[in-house]
């Protein structure tokens, strides 16, 4: 009831806003540009994406200090922390990143977005940023239009600049002449309780904005117009900070549990930092004081000293919190605890978060279709009757075949139920709302489908498994001594492709490791025809029966096309990289012609 409220009466306040004063429109006008300058930058910054954006992340997540880097530069470029704290939660939903990493990337984003206090206080209030803004605009709007996906991309972050710009100088044009209508700083508050109520008042602009940096941009613009005071101003920031964890908040709804840890991590620590900001107000407003005079700020520079108060507080909630990072995600990994385990295997990473970016996005496929495929690789194993650790493990697999003599019960049809079949449905499902809602590139549609492929191939593969099952069952324990041989070797061929296949996936985004794959295709073919020879020989021989054979025969070639689907599988899955990297592997990969060629040779 109170969230339909809510618009209806933002709505109501603006109207009247708009009837009492035409300064109001200038400066709400200002906040809208602002803000649609922030979508469009966002847009302009998905364009640079296509695999590279999973490789950067591998490399600048894997160590503290990189995730704090990663935030405080990303949050420097897009001037939007709750921005990055939305995608941070998609990268994590995804399987992109650890919690840890998260939580490093949200404290650096908090220290990034103290950059932007700068730039307008620096530069925006004394310049004429609506001059740049224009031609900005003219360029940006140019190459929106364009075909190429990298000047599009270009083309919207100079117009989402060049509205940023547009929408500062309205906002400050705005209160320009507001003040000579009305005067805020009659409604201002002194002592701790007008903190705590500009704090509130700071908190409650950003929840209806989503957006800590448009507030702190209409808090300076403000200020400089002297439309509120520095002391009211200073808890306004503080409001603001605590308040843009709202976005994250309701960005990490739809998250998985991971998303709605790192929402929980990003409201304890602006809560934390607020609170000794609050709490220490005047021992840091005599800091900033000191600091500001060393920077040569001159006293009544209210604007610049509010950026060096937003860069003191959050710095020191960056240092506070940090030692506390290790406990804060054991803590979160108590208070919210992973879902128990149900009966039929679920999602683990298709949700609405991962629709943030396109990378994301197959990121969240390719993850889940990898848990499909771990499903599955238990399901195989068991048919063979192997124990799947032991297939992955070091023990050389012809000393595991020998040890298995037993037949393992596996129902695959109930498993096939329980953890295959629901879950390649979701994964289906939520390809197809992708393919619906999202703006994706060929490349980008491209690999969706051969992820939807490879699921496929996965399978087809535990539908061959079935099939071989019942006469593997079978003869493995035969006293026939010919049959058996033949069946542990088919059992150690596909063993061996899910060991490599383990391997490949553990090494995985080199390129040389899944082209190596092609020895797969090449073994496969190679153990066909000397199968075709064996099988000849023991008929002549009456070493096998008749009945024998045609099983023999038969169960060859399921357990070929198990091993084709795993390898298409395969090449498809535990590829990560670029996707025109992707692109050049699959040209160099041998296709079935090429592969009967040399097999014959």
């Amino acid at each position: 009831m109170v969230k339909k409220l809510i618009l209806p009466t933002i709505f109501a306040f603006l109207a009247y806003g708009f009837w009492i004063s035409s300064d109001f429109k200038e400066i709400a006008a200002g906040v809208a540009i602002f803000l649609f300058g922030m979508l469009a930058l966002e847009e302009g910054f998905k364009a640079f994406t296509g695999g590279l954006l999973e490789k950067i992340l591998k490399r600048t997540t894997d160590k503290l200090w990189k995730s704090l880097s990663f935030g405080v530069i990303s949050t420097t470029i897009m001037q939007s922390s709750s921005l990055v704290s939305v995608i941070t939660i998609s990268f994590l939903s995804a399987g992109l990143i650890s919690l840890a990493a998260g939580v490093g990337i949200i404290f650096g984003a908090n220290l990034g977005t103290t950059t932007g206090a700068w730039l307008v206080a620096g530069l925006g209030l004394k310049v004429k940023i609506s001059t740049y803004a224009m031609p900005m605009l003219v360029f940006g709007i140019i190459l929106v239009f364009q075909k190429t996906k990298e000047l599009k991309g270009i083309g919207y972050v100079l117009a989402g600049l060049g509205f940023l710009f547009l929408g500062i100088h309205h906002m400050k044009e705005g209160f320009e002449a507001f003040k000579d209508t009305i005067d805020l700083t009659a409604y201002a508050v002194e002592g701790y309780a007008g903190v705590l109520l500009f704090t509130v008042i700071g908190l409650f602009a950003t929840v209806v904005m989503q957006s800590s940096h448009a507030t702190l941009v209409l808090i300076i613009t403000a200020l400089s117009a002297q439309q509120i005071t520095y002391e009211n101003a200073l808890a306004l920031a503080i409001g603001a900070n605590i308040g843009t964890t709202i976005t994250a908040i309701l960005g990490s709804i739809s998250a998985n549990i991971e998303g709605k840890r790192l929402a929980g991590a990003h409201l304890i620590f602006n809560m934390a930092t607020g609170f000794v900001a609050i709490a220490f107000i005047w021992q840091l407003t005599g800091l900033v004081d000191s600091v500001s005079a060393w920077l040569g700020i001159a006293d009544d520079n209210y604007t610049l000293k509010l950026a060096v108060f937003h860069t003191i507080f959050n710095a020191i909630g960056v240092v506070l919190m940090l030692p506390f990072i290790g406990p804060m995600v054991t803590f979160l990994k108590t208070r919210l605890p992973s879902p128990p385990a149900p009966h039929v295997s679920e999602p683990r990473y298709l949700n609405r978060a991962a629709f943030e970016m396109p990378d994301t996005m197959l990121a969240a496929v390719r993850q889940e279709t990898l848990h499909l495929y771990d499903n599955a690789a238990k399901i195989i194993a068991g048919g063979l009757s192997l124990n799947l650790q032991d297939i992955r493990g070091e023990k050389p697999l012809e000393e595991v075949i020998h040890q298995s003599r037993s037949v393992i019960p596996t129902d695959i049809d109930r498993q096939y139920e329980d953890s295959v079949k629901s879950l390649y449905g979701s994964i289906v499902d939520f390809i197809s709302k992708a393919q619906g809602r999202m703006s994706l590139s060929p490349d980008h549609s491209d690999e969706l489908f051969r992820l939807r492929a490879a699921g496929r191939d996965i399978v087809e593969a535990i539908k061959d498994t079935k099939h071989l099952q019942k006469n593997m069952s079978q003869y493995i324990l035969a006293d026939n001594p010919y049959i058996q041989s033949e069946y542990d070797t088919i059992r150690l061929r596909l063993a061996s492709v899910l060991r490599e296949l383990y391997k490949v996936n553990l090494q995985g985004d080199n390129s040389a490791i899944i082209l190596s794959l092609d020895r797969l295709k090449l073994d496969m073919q190679e153990y066909d025809h000397s199968l075709n020879n064996n099988l000849g020989s023991l008929i002549r021989h009456d070493r096998i029966s008749p009945a024998m054979s045609v099983s023999l025969m038969n169960d060859s070639g399921y357990a070929y096309d198990v091993t084709r689907n795993l390898v298409q599988m395969g090449e498809v899955l535990f590829s990560s990289g670029e996707l025109r990297l992707k692109a050049a592997e699959r040209s160099l990969r041998l296709d079935e012609d090429e592969v009967s060629a040399v097999a014959e040779q």
